[in-house]
């Protein structure tokens, strides 16, 4: 089993990865990022919802919302902070290397570090194009992950998070193969019991992830070093890339619309022949 289908995992450690002070700071980011600022009934979806904290903030603001996640104790979390804000939200338990939904989305979100953690490159890759293909045309993805750089300039230093209850968390991070995984062993102390998890996950530079978007099809692909839609710089927090499926062309659609007059004609052909 690999670490992210673990339930426990999630159980354990959703208290230090997913605080009421972080649910309450993505609530403001919502509010006030540029990169978040969709028009109105825009339908989006949040890919690895976890326990919903975008959902209920984008709910709220009039959007469309799906969350999918592949783990139940996240969706039950999910609905129950749904069900407490009175927002309606679609959810789907899913796997992100296989969920497609055909145009069904304007906006794709994948936030909190949720992407690269596949073994394989190439699963790495579909996701994207999973992503891609579920967005109708013009519409965008959006991935948020702790940049390859950013992470170069405070890795090394364990950090140790305080919990309700005198409980606390240990969190240690290491480079592996040549800066292209990380990974990050946790220690959950409480009642003076240890429970200890590592999770891996692919780095990505900038430039990486950039080429990655646009292998999958996305165009006018940008980096910003923040939701407040600042450059990817020395000064950068996180790497959010955004970018564009492209919009059908003219021929394009003149081809679909040529297939479906050919198609509408066809039953009348057929009768005329088997009249003849």
């Amino acid at each position: 089993m690999h670490w992210y289908e673990d339930d426990g995992f999630w159980s354990d450690f959703t208290e230090t990865m997913f605080s009421e002070r972080r649910r309450s700071e993505t609530a403001d980011l919502v509010a006030e990022s540029p990169l978040l600022h969709f028009p109105a009934g825009s339908r989006v979806l949040d890919l690895c919802c976890g326990p919903g904290l975008y959902l209920v903030p984008l709910a709220r603001r009039g959007h469309t919302v799906t969350g999918v996640d592949l783990s139940p104790v996240m969706l039950k979390r999910a609905e129950a902070a749904c069900a407490e804000a009175g927002v309606d939200v679609r959810l789907v338990q899913a796997d992100m290397l296989t969920h497609v939904e055909p145009e069904s989305y304007d906006v794709v979100l994948n936030v909190f570090t949720s992407f690269g953690y596949f073994d394989e490159p190439a699963d790495n890759a579909r996701v994207l194009r999973n992503a891609h293909d579920s967005l109708a045309p013009g519409g965008q993805l959006l991935i948020d992950v702790l940049g390859k750089e950013v992470l170069a300039g405070w890795i090394g230093r364990p950090k140790l998070v305080e919990l309700d209850g005198g409980a606390y968390v240990v969190q240690r991070d290491t480079v592996l193969d040549s800066w292209t995984r990380l990974r990050t062993d946790w220690t959950l102390v409480r009642d003076g019991v240890a429970r200890e998890a590592s999770i891996t996950s692919f780095l990505y530079s900038a430039a990486e992830l950039r080429a990655l978007f646009e292998a999958a099809g996305f165009t006018d692909v940008r980096c910003y070093g923040g939701f407040d839609g600042g450059p990817y710089d020395n000064h950068a927090g996180r790497l959010i890339v955004r970018g564009t499926r492209p919009e059908r062309s003219a021929s394009t659609r003149d081809l679909s619309a040529h297939t479906r007059d050919l198609s509408a004609d066809t039953p009348e052909l057929s009768v005329d022949s088997r009249e003849l």
